[in-house]
């Protein structure tokens, strides 16, 4: 009885031991030691029942399109996270909360379109953070605040055209940014200054705009970012302005970023709007790249404080609470007017090569009573006689004299086109023979009106049939005259008035 009962205590002691949560592994999941594995299970939500001490999790290849709140929490001893591969759209601030353990969280290949802020709240000691391969457009400021301590970021394979100054705030220890292959057409050297810690980046495979806002990154690359990119990650291809399409930014010379400061213009300037009215003011803004507007009210300075002391006010009544904005053209709306919609507002115009302000004053009128309008006398009774609706004889004649318009009409507008084809031809004719020697040369200065694409300049071409030529600035034929002039004999066309006395300077076409 001994031997049998020490044989059976033998037999225990050499049989595998199992985890002690494995009978509490979520249905269809693989639980083993603290790994946890749920992949390609088609579930839809963050199964019930992982056991509290799971370290790695395992959700990839799912169809999970929201995170519940309170899923993750009894999980508070994770350190890996696999989301990639599923259909998130948004995530809720906090919602990795309650993982402060978290060192790696992939989220590639998901529907994310964008990142609100406290998204990653809690997560101060992640290591690695995968975001390649979603929808994300823009990224605002402080979005990734809090991770101090994060080393790898990927962004890759986004949409992102955005990236704002302070968006990368806070990755003091950030050893890898991934932004390649996004939207982006610049970046301003601020949203890169927090990164202390930068080794490798990689900015290859976006549409970027070669003006004077990335003078900077071209220097930076050739100084400070040599140790930072490989030989592919150098290769920065301009994709605008058409001249510089397909260019590498390192060969381009500075002379040739070049940016048109804006010009604002608001009509009209003053204007009077009765009480509950709506109201829409437009602001038009031209230059290169395209400005951003934005429309402020200008906050009535105080007793004791001068005009130059008033503040702008971003909360402005009908302004939604915030400054409203747009690419190109601005529009102010306000809707259902009062009096405190009166006073000065103004619209500005910014982009890489400056800002322009227009102001605009709005009165308003304190009564709601509107304007009476003269009564119209009757007019007078038609003297001809009416025929009836009904009757045959109106029929007849509507009809007859419907054909007899539609007929004169067509007549007409087959003559005009007749008409219209023998005068071009004719002038035609007439100009290829008087056209003097070199008429047949037109020199377009490519930003004389803000960048020519190539299809304008080929539409130029057809239309005035003459031989299209686009000046290259940065190569000068004869060092006389300012290096920034404009080639031309005469005033150049759609310039500011009062511009056209520089003498000519001579370019090398291209």
């Amino acid at each position: 009885m001994a031997l049998g009962t020490s044989a059976l205590l033998l037999l225990l002691l050499l049989l595998p031991r199992f985890p002690p949560h494995a009978a509490g592994c979520p249905a269809a999941c693989r639980c083993y030691s603290a790994t946890v594995e749920c992949g390609a299970l088609r579930l839809r939500v963050v199964p019930p029942g992982i056991p509290p001490g799971t370290q790695t999790l395992f959700l990839q290849d799912n169809i999970i399109a929201r995170i519940e709140p309170g899923a993750l929490a009894p999980l508070a001893a994770l350190r890996r996270l696999y989301l990639h591969n599923n259909s998130l759209r948004a995530l809720e601030p906090g919602a990795f909360r309650a993982q402060p353990r978290l060192l790696e969280l992939a989220l590639t290949g998901n529907r994310l379109r964008g990142l609100r802020s406290g998204v990653f709240a809690g997560l101060a000691q992640l290591r690695v953070l995968y975001l390649a391969g979603n929808h994300l457009a823009r990224l605002l400021d402080f979005t990734f605040l809090h991770l101090p301590r994060l080393q790898e970021l990927h962004l890759q394979e986004n949409n992102i055209e955005l990236l704002e100054d302070q968006a990368l705030a806070g990755l003091s220890s950030l050893a890898l940014l991934d932004l390649s292959r996004n939207q982006l057409g610049t970046i301003s050297q601020e949203a890169l200054q927090p990164l202390a810690s930068l080794q490798v980046l990689r900015l290859t495979e976006n549409p970027w705009r070669c003006d004077c806002a990335l003078h900077w990154l071209g220097t930076w690359i050739k100084q400070d970012g040599q140790r930072l990119l490989s030989s592919m990650d150098k290769k920065i291809m301009c994709a605008e302005p058409p001249r510089l399409a397909l260019q590498n930014l390192l060969d381009v010379s500075h002379s040739s970023l070049i940016c048109i400061p804006p010009s604002v213009h608001v009509h009209p300037l003053e204007l009077t709007a009765n009480l509950g009215e709506d109201l829409r003011v437009a602001c038009q803004a031209s230059g290169y790249p395209q400005p951003l507007v934005t429309w402020r009210k200008v906050s009535q300075p105080r007793e004791g404080q001068s005009q130059d002391q008033a503040q702008l006010e971003d909360g402005s009544p009908g302004l939604g609470g915030h400054a409203a904005s747009d690419m190109g053209s601005g529009m102010l709306f306000l809707t259902n007017i009062t009096l405190a919609h009166a006073g000065k507002y103004e619209c500005e115009a910014s982009n890489a090569g400056g800002a322009a302000r227009v102001p605009f004053q709005l009165l308003v009128n304190a009564s709601r009573q509107q304007p009476k309008q003269q009564a119209l006398p009757p007019p007078p009774a038609a003297s001809e006689p009416r025929h009836e609706a009904g009757s045959m004889a109106f029929r007849a004649l509507g009809l007859v004299t419907q054909t007899a318009v539609a007929a004169a009409i067509a007549l007409l507008a087959l003559t005009a086109l007749l008409l219209a084809a023998m005068i071009c031809r004719r002038r035609r004719r007439r100009k290829k023979a008087r056209a003097p020697p070199g008429e047949g040369a037109l020199f377009v200065n490519d930003y004389s009106d803000g960048p020519c694409t190539f299809a304008q300049l080929e539409e130029l071409r057809d239309d005035r049939g003459h031989e299209m030529f686009v000046i290259d600035r940065s190569k000068l034929l004869f060092a006389e005259g300012p290096a920034e002039a404009p080639a031309a004999r005469g005033p150049v066309e759609g310039a500011a008035p009062g511009l056209s006395g520089p003498p000519p300077v001579a370019y090398e076409l291209c």
